[in-house]
């Protein structure tokens, strides 16, 4: 309620400032950039709050009926010509280099900041600013493809946006059965990894006693999930999707489950990529799953891997035979997964490959390549186990040849994993993962001496 009355708030400020500014609502015309740049200019030299925030509500309005050339544009206007005001700045740098103090670092610290900024900021002031500039930062996202210019751009709108849905902000609500429509929904759009094909599929994952769904929110948004987890609470850990979402399974009764697995995390406002959420989300729902189940003492994925086979087919440093990359062209076929000598036989390659792939290999900058591994890897996780044929979706047959991963949040371990991989790079995985990395050691041995 409190929100709602605040937007009401808003809107009632920006109203009246359309009308002492004389402005009506922008028609439904296509909209010229140059005009919309100088209503930007507009908005930062005015000083009213009722005239700024209507002000900063005819901008996104405007901003809405550009085209993709119009909003390239508008973005690169940006860009080159709401940077640092120049001659404050060389009057702070002036007065940094005669008088080196406190007072001089801050004063030169304001001065260097782009007037791009100071925009953003009141363009937030508007009834709605906070959705409308998480969207039009998925714009930006798609104009930088071939846009190095717009790079200094989107850095600021990341600073600011960083600040605004920072943890402090964000509040976490369980998604169940009893939660309205519309959030329910967003979760069947928004669902990146495993496909909810209906509204009986998605009350398979949140309604039964051995299921979980948890998202975070911004007041700002207040009925737009920003990044949700699916977790099954299970006996053991598994190693393969399908058993976890069948239609017809029998729930785990709560006092049996030991195990929570976070089977899928999506992330739901393209505007917001590059800002992790994640870590944030894995660490709180362990701590509510804790106190509601106390009995829970293993916390683990079941991960995908979406890079691995893309690596196998087009990267130089994969440790391969001729006969090996003859094998793999099996692949293209769909229903290998159906002839089991072939099976044993891509296993006895493939397995021991994404062990490589996971200890070993880098990209030319020296990072892992699996996205999702980096942010496992990243929160404290270890490696656990490499899943032959977890997910036999055709997805993942594409993408990892149905490999899963388990990772494993061990809460002793979580700060001094993350410490060893954000500082050395290191990877901690379990003894069955290093075996599969030795296995592959001895089968690149074997094919040098033959």
């Amino acid at each position: 309620m409190a929100n709602a009355f605040f937007s009401d708030l808003l809107s009632t400020i920006s109203e009246r400032g359309r009308t002492l500014l004389g402005r009506s609502n922008p028609n439904n015309g296509k909209q010229d950039a140059s005009e919309l740049v100088e209503l930007c200019e507009a908005l930062l030299s005015g000083r009213g709050e009722a005239s700024g925030t209507a002000m900063a509500r005819e901008v996104l309005d405007r901003y809405h009926h550009l085209d993709a050339a119009g909003r390239l544009t508008f973005f690169q206007s940006l860009a080159r010509n709401f940077g640092p005001d120049q001659a404050r700045l060389a009057q702070a740098i002036e007065s940094w280099r005669a008088n080196a103090n406190g007072d001089d670092a801050s004063d030169l610290h304001f001065a260097s900041e782009p007037r791009r900024q100071e925009l953003i900021r009141r363009l937030n002031r508007a009834p709605g600013g906070t959705g409308e500039l998480v969207s039009m930062r998925s714009d930006l996202i798609s104009l930088m493809k071939g846009n190095k210019d717009l790079a200094a751009l989107d850095r600021d709108v990341v600073h600011l946006l960083s600040s605004w849905f920072n943890r402090g902000f964000l509040v976490l609500r369980r998604i169940d059965w009893s939660s309205p429509a519309n959030i329910l929904e967003k979760i069947i759009r928004y669902e990146a990894v495993h496909e909810i094909r209906d509204w009986d599929d998605l009350r398979r994952r949140i309604d039964p006693v051995d299921r979980r769904c948890y998202a975070f929110f911004h007041p700002a948004l207040a009925d737009e999930p920003l990044i949700f987890v699916e977790v099954a609470l299970t006996e053991a850990i598994p190693g393969a999707i399908a058993p976890l979402l069948a239609e017809e399974r029998e729930p785990v009764a709560a006092e049996r489950a030991r195990t929570a697995v976070f089977y899928s995390i999506s992330n739901t406002q393209r505007g917001l990529g590059g800002i992790s959420f994640g870590s944030f989300l894995i660490k709180q729902v362990v701590e509510e799953l804790r106190r509601e189940l106390p009995k829970l003492d293993t916390f683990v994925t079941l991960s995908p891997v979406p890079g691995f086979m893309q690596w196998v087919k087009q990267a130089d440093d994969v440790p391969l035979g001729e006969d090996d990359r003859q094998l793999l062209e099996s692949l293209d076929k769909s229903d290998w997964p159906e002839n089991a000598e072939l099976t044993a036989q891509l296993r006895a390659v493939l397995e021991p490959l994404a062990a490589y792939y996971f200890l070993k290999a880098r990209t030319p900058k020296g990072r892992l390549i699996d996205s999702v591994a980096r942010f496992h890897l990243g929160n404290g996780a270890r490696l656990e186990r490499i899943n032959w044929l977890g997910d036999l979706s055709a997805k993942a047959l594409r993408e990892s040849a149905g490999i899963m991963v388990n990772y494993l949040y061990r809460l002793d371990d979580i700060e001094k994993n993350h410490e060893a991989y954000a500082n050395n790079g290191e990877v901690i995985a379990s003894s069955a993962v290093k075996k599969l990395l030795k296995g592959e050691g001895r089968r690149l041995l074997d094919m040098r001496l033959g």
